[in-house]
């Protein structure tokens, strides 16, 4: 390599740091990583970087937010510097997976109740309508409040921006007399949108109607007080902060939503790590030809249905729905469909009363239901996945493969983030072995289920190719294919 080069490394992943700028025949730069006393990041950079290409290997994991804030100060640091070129590699892209809208636990999407009409409410000796909560005068009660010959008698009316008759306000004691002919009201052509036409939520902002039983209220507040009405997606943010400290380009691998790297203006190279989990599939699982790929989700079909043509081999899919035993949402809350939510559970709470349904935690308050596509008795699974995370569905995937006759399986993912109790779950799960690369270091792993429980899969080679080739202007699109 030649001495315009830089690689700084964060503190969230030194190992990966160090492989990769052994495959380069480098050393990492000099660069001084701490804290202040009042938890502010301090860093000091001791390697001239002026008209350098400078690479800033920094893995989202650990305390998240503060490896991102060392990443982009390192980045502006070294784009004040004068640098030619400033290039963040993240091998774990951090928050890249966040959910969308506001929904069911069963995947329907919440709006509120529909009111076909306005309910006629009356106030005194007036007849008003009420919508959501709100009084709205009717013509015949303007009309018959001392309307003579165009005089309209009002309690000092105040109009609101959008509305077509007066409000009475709060003063009733000062009154006045006004003259204006009587209103007419205008009917203008109301859209109106059914719940098949937008999954964007409709929460309505009023008292929860008095309909509602004070049982599904409580269990509400119970169950869903974390409930938010929209989820901030933190995309767009996440790539303007790496633009703005001076990224000029970004490196990744396996990214949970390929979509992700639309946010950004600059180049994003997302690698893959399909070649060298097939390498690892060939050589360290034994009688991999008669191995069955498994994706724990419909949605990682396609990732592992490419790995198994790549391979020859059969494929099946595991189909989840994740079902409340109480409808998730406000309690004045429908489905899409029209169905009112109900304050009665789905099931029973007799154990074993449906062994086709697993419950997620002892308080029953989701049932997972999943289903097995495809043949796996008296042969060995290889569940694919590009991140596990609390480990949920690769346990129940397991335990459903093991229960339909698998004789072993094992578990591949990109990424082993592992976050919670999600090892203990792990070690208690029928998996026989749990095989993550390194973008995230994996010492914690090791220790907690042991050596011959965890395979490695070493990713250093192919973000020191991409580094290389970058560096040199070449193309890195053979690493899209082969891996390096």
């Amino acid at each position: 390599m030649s001495n315009n080069i830089v690689i700084f490394g964060g503190d969230s992943h030194p190992e990966l740091v160090a492989r990769i700028c052994a495959n380069l025949d480098i050393k990492p730069s000099q660069v001084e990583l701490g804290k202040f006393s009042n938890g502010e990041t301090s860093i000091a950079v001791r390697s001239s970087v002026r008209e350098k290409d400078v690479y800033v290997i920094q893995s989202g994991c650990g305390h998240v937010n503060d490896t991102f804030m060392q990443l982009m100060i390192l980045i502006s640091a070294c784009k004040s510097a004068s640098a030619s070129r400033v290039t963040a590699i993240m091998p774990y892209f951090c928050y890249s997976r966040q959910p969308d809208i506001p929904y069911t636990a069963k995947g329907a999407p919440l709006v509120s109740k529909s009111r076909a009409s306005a309910t006629s409410t009356p106030v005194g000796n007036e007849s008003v309508n009420s919508v959501d909560g709100v009084a709205v005068p009717t013509p015949s009660s303007l009309s018959s409040q001392g309307h003579n010959d165009g005089v309209l008698q009002s309690t000092n009316t105040v109009k609101r921006p959008g509305e077509d008759f007066p409000f009475k306000s709060l003063d009733s004691a000062i009154r006045s007399t006004i003259h204006m002919e009587a209103p007419t009201p205008v009917r203008e052509p109301k859209l109106v949108k059914t719940g098949s036409m937008s999954r964007i939520p409709m929460i309505s902002g009023g008292k929860v109607s008095t309909e509602v039983n004070n049982d599904a209220k409580e269990l509400f507040n119970a169950q869903n007080s974390g409930y938010k009405l929209w989820i901030v997606q933190a995309g767009t943010l996440i790539a303007n902060l790496l633009t703005t400290a001076g990224a000029d380009h970004v490196i990744t691998m396996d990214l949970h939503d390929k979509q992700f790297s639309g946010f950004f203006d600059i180049p994003v190279d997302n690698l893959y790590c399909k070649p060298m989990a097939q390498n690892y599939i060939q050589h360290y699982i034994p009688g991999y030809e008669d191995a069955v790929i498994v994706s724990p989700d419909a949605g990682g079909a396609k990732r592992a249905t490419a790995i198994a043509d790549a391979l020859e081999l059969s494929v099946a899919i595991i189909h989840k729905e994740r079902r409340s035993q109480l409808l998730k949402g406000p309690p004045d809350a429908t489905l899409t469909s029209g169905v009112p939510l109900s304050s009665k559970p789905l099931i029973s709470h007799q154990p074993g009363a449906n062994p086709g349904l697993n419950k997620t935690n002892s308080s029953s308050k989701f049932i997972q239901t999943t289903m097995l596509v495809g043949d796996v008795r008296n042969k060995i699974c290889i569940l694919i996945d590009d991140l596990i995370d609390t480990s949920y569905t690769i346990t129940r995937a397991a335990q459903l493969l093991k229960d339909q006759g698998a004789t072993k399986v094992y578990a591949l993912a990109t990424h082993g983030v592992f976050s919670g109790d999600a090892l203990d779950r792990i070690k208690l799960s029928p998996i026989d072995k749990v095989i993550v690369s390194n973008t995230i270091p994996q010492d914690r792993t090791i220790k907690k289920l042991g050596k011959s429980r965890v395979g490695i899969i070493d990713v250093s080679l192919v973000f020191a190719e991409a580094i290389r080739r970058i560096h040199n202007g070449e193309s890195i699109s053979m690493l899209f294919e082969y891996g390096f």
